[in-house]
């Protein structure tokens, strides 16, 4: 059997909100519905009927984000009857999941094109809402309890590598919201945000047409003075972490052949990917193992890739990941555009957010051949997916060797 190429031809994404402020009286289900609708409004050589499937991603599968949502939302955005649809749920990598699920079946010839998406409205459900950990998990010291609350995971994080300062993991912050205020003024992100009709109870219907969560004044100073919510005198705080937010994204993926066929672009080509545990309690260290194993299955190393799009969950997960590969905090092929810290982390969504700002890197570095997308993943993961750039010209004097 040979196997398929898998590209990517596009994605987009809504502009983020704070959780329960820039999309409240929206529902879920109709954010990503409009960003579905937009996606196809700007591929317009995409022939509806011939997508295979649909998988959309929701860490909280309830009310406006449950009934199925890849079946309810493709009926909802004018996807024909014809095509099936599925829900996804890996957390924080739900999104990612929906990719290499969806490439999968593209490799091995079972479809042609489908359509992947993510979408979390936390301020309608709150991280956790209706959760029933089993209390073996406690119990039977199968975790601590830390495990079961994000920013303990990453205080712990900073217990096993002290050298990871809170000074390194804010000063990474900041330069987080500088990259994301630099790309806003030269328009770069706006190019992939979906103007979306919202509705707020007390002001009337309006549009979001750009992020709410980041804040380009940050400096040094205040980051220093904020509050570490979940330890006393820790080093995580509301300026270092991502926030609580609301989004979806969604992604058109292709065999190479139907792409050429259809006359669609092809942004990324996916390579391998890889999905890896550790312990749940220092969950942020999980795209490490998934890089690792990633790179091998694609018979590569760390020094081949030229560009990274690492979740910034939190700044103290992206510096144990880059401490690990000897990369420095502020190695320029990381985050070009900022990431999660400043634009916001809508939970299921945010893996493809990773592959659009990676998509639009390779555009203006062809002389980069690969990239990656990563992010760690609750109680214990991480996910990453290897990319090459359909854009490489040959040229690797500021990339290294060929591969």
């Amino acid at each position: 059997m040979s196997v398929n190429r898998v590209v990517l031809v596009d994605a987009v994404r809504s502009p983020f909100g704070k959780a329960g402020s820039l999309y409240t009286g929206t529902r879920a289900d109709d954010i990503v519905v409009r960003v579905m609708r937009g996606l196809f409004e700007r591929n317009p050589k995409l022939p509806l009927d011939q997508i295979d499937d649909v998988a959309i991603a929701a860490a909280t599968q309830t009310g406006d984000q449950g009934m199925n949502i890849g079946r309810s939302a493709s009926l909802l955005a004018g996807i024909p009857h014809t095509v099936p649809g599925y829900s996804v749920d890996r957390w924080c990598a739900g999104a990612l999941t929906a990719v290499t699920t969806l490439a999968g079946a593209i490799s091995m010839g079972s479809y042609d094109i489908a359509i992947a998406g993510g979408v979390e409205h936390m301020g309608n459900h709150p991280m956790g809402e209706l959760m029933d950990p089993n209390p073996r998990y406690l119990a039977e010291k199968l975790v601590e309890s830390d495990a079961l609350a994000m920013g303990n995971t990453a205080e712990r994080l900073h217990d096993k590598f002290p050298h990871l300062t809170k000074q390194r993991a804010d000063a990474y912050a900041l330069a987080s919201q500088q990259k994301t205020a630099e790309a806003y003024a030269v328009g770069e992100i706006q190019r992939d945000l979906i103007p979306v009709a919202i509705r707020n109870p007390e002001l009337g219907y309006s549009i979001a047409t750009v992020d709410e969560p980041p804040r380009p004044g940050t400096t040094m100073e205040a980051l220093a003075g904020l509050k570490t919510p979940f330890r006393a005198a820790g080093r995580v705080t509301p300026g270092n972490a991502a926030g609580l937010n609301d989004g979806a994204t969604a992604a058109i993926l292709a065999s190479e052949a139907k792409a050429k066929e259809l006359g669609l672009p092809v942004k990324a080509i996916l390579v391998n990917f890889a999905f890896a545990g550790v312990e749940p309690e220092i969950m942020g260290y999980g795209p490490v193992p998934s890089t690792i194993k990633a790179l091998a299955k694609a018979g590569l190393t760390i020094e081949d890739i030229g560009l990274f799009e690492v979740n910034e969950a939190f700044a103290i997960q992206v510096l144990a990941f880059l401490d690990h590969f000897g990369i420095a905090d502020d190695d320029p092929r990381v985050n070009i555009h900022g990431g999660a810290i400043a634009v916001g982390h809508p939970l299921a969504s945010s893996g493809i957010r990773l592959m659009l700002n990676l998509a639009r890197g390779f555009e203006k570095h062809p002389e980069v051949r690969y990239g990656i997308t990563t992010m760690c993943i609750g109680l214990g993961m991480g996910g990453t997916v290897i990319w090459e750039n359909p854009h490489f010209t040959g040229d690797t004097s500021k990339n290294g060797k060929a591969k």
